[in-house]
């Protein structure tokens, strides 16, 4: 297949590139910089991308976006989350919509977050959308696919859990604590994390490219786990203690209080009903798996 990649520099894109032109798939990515032999230069801002370069594509893979950790929420961050995420597929959507010959699929990036916290509720893809920032965000998100979508093109949003890689992410963050002997818990730890090893996040992706699937699907492992029991079987895989909760006011203070209960306190528990139904076999479906699979390479 010939595939079109937005984000294809990050954490997800870069392994998910390198795999699907392992695969034997010729990957072209979207970048903003004047393009070199293999990519297609575009502007979301001013709105410019070339349906010409977007011609003879199979599929087009969606995963540009602000990181929502990255910096603390201020309204200026809150602004840039959310127009680097709607501006882009708005474009990528319209394009994709006025081509003569359209891409089979769009697979187009989205997040749990949709969800908004929900305690201990068991959330699916046919689930309602929550409250909150990080919620609001992903309802426009996926809403601004809408043109790809009007046009007959199989569209998926993909609802991507906490991704599991020492590479980057929340892993790579905690991964210097517990060594050491000082991570734990946080805050009362019984809220939900929806983790998905980075194995199975490209894996899925690649299985969505041609899998009878359409509309949300979760990118999460079937089996989310309670922080209090993330943090005892990362501390247990590195062979250190998890003895040392981390209270609510610190982060919140370093964070801001909301991105530090969006990222740390509060949590969905999310299965993924789709893929299960869709036949993806999971490569890792526990957290000790994925956890050693992914710390011992």
């Amino acid at each position: 297949m010939k595939i079109v990649i937005s984000g294809a520099s990050g954490l997800i894109g870069t392994q998910l590139v390198a795999k699907l032109s392992e695969s034997g798939h010729e990957v072209i990515r979207l970048v903003r910089r004047s393009p070199k032999a293999g990519e297609i230069q575009w502007n979301p801002k001013s709105g410019t991308l070339d349906p010409a370069a977007l011609e003879g594509a199979d599929a087009v893979i969606h995963l540009s976006g602000a990181g929502i950790g990255d910096k603390r929420w201020t309204s200026a961050y809150r602004k840039e989350i959310l127009n680097s995420r709607t501006i882009t597929t708005a474009l990528l959507a319209k394009t994709i919509a006025s081509l003569s010959r359209k891409p089979s699929v769009f697979l187009s990036g989205s997040a749990i977050g949709i969800y908004g916290a929900r305690n201990d509720e068991q959330l699916t893809e046919v689930s309602t959308y929550g409250t909150g920032f990080l919620a609001e965000v992903c309802e426009q998100w996926e809403a601004a696919a809408k043109p790809a979508v009007d046009a007959g093109v199989r569209t998926v949003y993909l609802r991507t859990g906490i991704v599991l890689s020492p590479k980057g992410g929340a892993l790579k963050k905690l991964l210097p604590l517990f060594k050491l002997g000082v991570g734990g818990k946080f805050g009362s730890g019984k809220q939900w994390q929806s983790w998905i090893s980075m194995d199975d996040e490209i894996g899925a992706i690649e299985f969505l490219l041609t899998a009878n699937v359409s509309g949300a699907v979760n990118l999460t492992a079937p089996n989310p786990v309670t922080n209090a029991e993330f943090t005892k079987v990362l501390a247990s895989v590195l062979k250190r203690p998890a003895i040392v909760p981390v209270p609510t006011f610190a982060p919140k203070i370093v964070l801001g209080g909301e991105l530090a209960d969006a990222l740390l306190f509060t949590g969905q528990r999310v299965i993924p009903a789709a893929l299960n139904a869709s036949g993806y076999s999971f490569k890792h479906t526990t957290l000790e798996s994925a956890l050693r699979s992914l710390l011992s390479k």
